[in-house]
């Protein structure tokens, strides 16, 4: 099943007990079903309050471009919840889903595009995400841009790394690329967008593609938006897993409200 944009109203229901993933607060949030992409309404989110009592462990796998971000929300989740301890998890999407298929433990599952959580979902492993936020590609350079990248033709003839191409930032490039008629010979291809911004901040490439919430208070990097980069919009989508306890449905019902995207904004996500 598609993921849907983030309804308005939507309000978060009371928690209580360990009720299955399939009735619980985010079932709930998301009666309506997936819809089509271009449904959409404002947030109107209510996150659970600290009156729930809340208690245990979420374990939350996440993007790899949502780490500042989340571990932002799980702190303000932690406050409002006390007795509740969220682990985030971070890593390229694609691999993060692959985990999740073969076992791995987690509550939540938030994605940086759709295809990734479809491979959750069709495993039978969660149901209904919701698109959260959005994102868009910048090319990033050393401070100071020594190779003098100006535009997406130099990265051509520059030192360039990118996503690997089955990872949701190495999908967005190649779409971005493709478009521009542009044909690259990266220097490495990594399994997340974080391990592209290092190795161009660190001057071991001339430059790199990678979100545009990556570059954000990075003083070791320059960036610029490429022409093209706003038609290739990354859709983040993000579920309680089947199974997943009742402090993380909580969790991803929190994700949703007004308090976490207050913060996804901040940090240069898009609205969904």
């Amino acid at each position: 099943m598609p993921c849907r944009r983030l309804p308005e109203p939507l309000r978060a229901a009371r928690v209580t007990g360990r009720a299955p993933v399939g009735i619980t607060v985010l079932a709930a949030l998301l009666l309506a079903g997936c819809a089509p992409a271009s449904d959409t309404a404002p947030l109107d989110a209510a996150p659970p309050t600290a009156g729930d009592a809340l208690t245990g462990t979420v374990t939350v796998f996440a993007a790899a471009s949502l780490r500042t971000t989340f571990d932002e929300i799980a702190t303000a989740f932690e406050t409002r919840h006390p007795r509740v301890d969220v682990v985030a998890v971070y890593d390229g999407s694609s691999t993060l889903a692959v985990q999740v298929q073969e076992g791995a433990h987690a509550d939540v599952f938030a994605a940086a595009d759709e295809n990734s959580m479809q491979v959750v979902v069709d495993a039978g492993l969660a149901s209904d995400p919701v698109v959260f936020a959005t994102n868009t590609l910048v090319v990033a350079v050393p401070v100071g841009n020594p190779a003098d990248v100006t535009a997406l033709a130099d990265l051509s003839r520059a030192v360039t790394v990118l996503c690997a191409p089955e990872v949701p930032c190495g999908v967005a490039a190649t779409r971005l690329l493709d478009d521009a008629g542009v044909s690259v010979t990266p220097a490495s291809l990594e399994q997340n967008v974080t391990a592209v911004l290092q190795k161009v901040a660190a001057g071991e490439a001339d430059a790199g593609l990678v979100y545009a919430t990556d570059v954000l208070g990075d003083a070791a990097v320059e960036s610029f938006v490429p022409v093209g980069a706003g038609d290739v919009v990354n859709r983040y989508p993000v579920v309680a897993l089947d199974g997943a306890n009742t402090a993380g449905v909580a969790f991803a019902a929190f994700v949703l409200g007004d308090e976490a995207q207050q913060l996804l904004q901040a940090r240069g996500f898009g609205a969904p």
